[in-house]
């Protein structure tokens, strides 16, 4: 268990890297939490924030725990989104330390989700610490945190449902900062305002097993399944837009299910995922796919799943807050990006502006995850230059 002395509040004593030590020794893999949620709902508490822990399950799922923490009820409403949850570790072997001990070595925090995104988590709850005893009373405006356990997991129990909680309380934010590593290489080089979506699907072809030798007994659906394939990669979806790169089109397996060398297959299926800008929709892409399909003339079966529609958080007073605060403490403008895979952002983009920023990702889901001390002190003052920004705007 943690030993919350270590990250006392008494005198501001708080401390990220004390902080982000403890949160790192919670085992929290999803979808398990082992204290991680109860540590962060311990510091907020302390801070005045009023706590709510948000269970949910869902039938064939596992049980999650999330937690919504907020503080004022004035506007604007700023909120923090993050996960506590973490990938496994993969081989013990191959970290060079434990990967729950949080070890610091050559001012380097190494552990399971130190930069994705324990880290950030951390580093923002100190922030908020230090801007809400700069303002004093003179603070108006509302903080809130919307912290899950199922970011890396199914994505079913946590910020989904948390949102919907969020609306039916009235707590509903007028913009939100997600934690992820956004960065690929350095701290300040790219901030996240829109994502790609992913459309996922299963394309079968039925056929009718049978020996090789006799060919006109059986009916081999392998050269049906290629001229569809083919179908679907024989043009672009689109050439990008001004703030999306190329729409593309991956597949991702095929599978015939047969190992003999003298058995023509009963069945043959692929799978693929498209990675697509704001140019199209899961719905409209469906279209596209089936069209193409259709067109070959082979019969199919088609089975889909989007797990995510793009979007984009059009650039404005939000970014640039975000953009000032790093050019202030680091002195480089970062890059506005929709680049990379998914995150909780693609639902939050459903009830307001969001974007993304934390720490370095080229160690996330990795072997020895790291972050530097220098970046989680850092971004720490970064978080509470863009608090200062923005509620100054209002």
């Amino acid at each position: 268990m943690v030993n919350m002395s270590d990250i006392s509040l008494e005198g501001g004593g708080l401390d990220a890297v004390r902080l982000a030590q403890a949160l790192i020794r919670c085992p929290s893999v999803t979808p398990r939490d082992e204290g991680a949620l109860d540590l962060v709902q311990a510091v907020l508490t302390d801070l005045g924030f009023d706590c709510t822990r948000l269970p949910f399950e869902s039938p064939g799922t596992a049980r999650v725990d999330n937690l919504f923490a907020r503080i004022g009820t004035g506007s604007p409403h700023i909120c923090f989104a993050g996960h506590t949850d973490v990938v496994p570790v993969g081989h013990p072997e191959r970290w060079q330390v434990d990967p729950f001990a949080a070890i610091i070595e050559d001012d380097v925090l190494m552990g399971r989700g130190a930069a994705d995104m324990k880290g950030a988590i951390a580093a923002f709850i100190c922030a908020a610490r230090d801007y809400l005893a700069e303002m004093g009373d003179g603070f108006s405006g509302s903080l809130s945190f919307l912290i899950t356990g199922d970011e890396e997991g199914p994505a079913i129990n946590g910020t989904v449902k948390v949102l919907e909680w969020m609306a039916g309380q009235g707590h509903i934010p007028d913009m939100c900062l997600v934690g992820e590593p956004t960065n690929p290489s350095h701290l300040g080089e790219m901030v996240k305002i829109g994502r790609r979506g992913s459309f996922n699907a299963r394309l079968l072809v039925q056929g009718q097993q049978g020996h090789v030798a006799y060919p006109h007994l059986a009916h081999n659906p392998i050269p049906g399944l290629i001229r569809l394939l083919d179908a679907l990669g024989a043009e672009r979806l689109d050439e990008g837009t001004p703030h999306f790169q190329p729409s593309n089109l991956e597949i991702t397996s095929i599978e015939v299910g047969n190992h003999a060398t003298n058995v023509i297959p009963g069945m043959a299926e692929a799978a693929f995922n498209i990675r697509f800008n704001d140019l199209h929709s899961g719905e409209s892409l469906e279209r596209w796919v089936r069209d193409r399909l259709d067109a070959v003339g082979v019969p199919y079966e088609l089975t889909i799943a989007i797990s995510g529609e793009a979007f984009l958080t059009p650039p404005g007073p939000f970014s640039e807050a975000i953009s000032q605060a790093i050019v202030a403490r680091l002195g480089c403008r970062p890059e506005l990006s929709t680049t990379g895979g998914t995150s909780d952002a693609r639902f939050i983009k459903n009830y307001c502006p969001v974007a993304e920023f934390g720490l370095v990702g080229a160690s996330m889901h990795k072997a020895n995850e790291c972050v530097s001390l220098s970046d989680l002190a850092a971004l720490g003052d970064i978080y509470g230059d863009i608090l200062r920004r923005l509620f100054a705007y209002a």
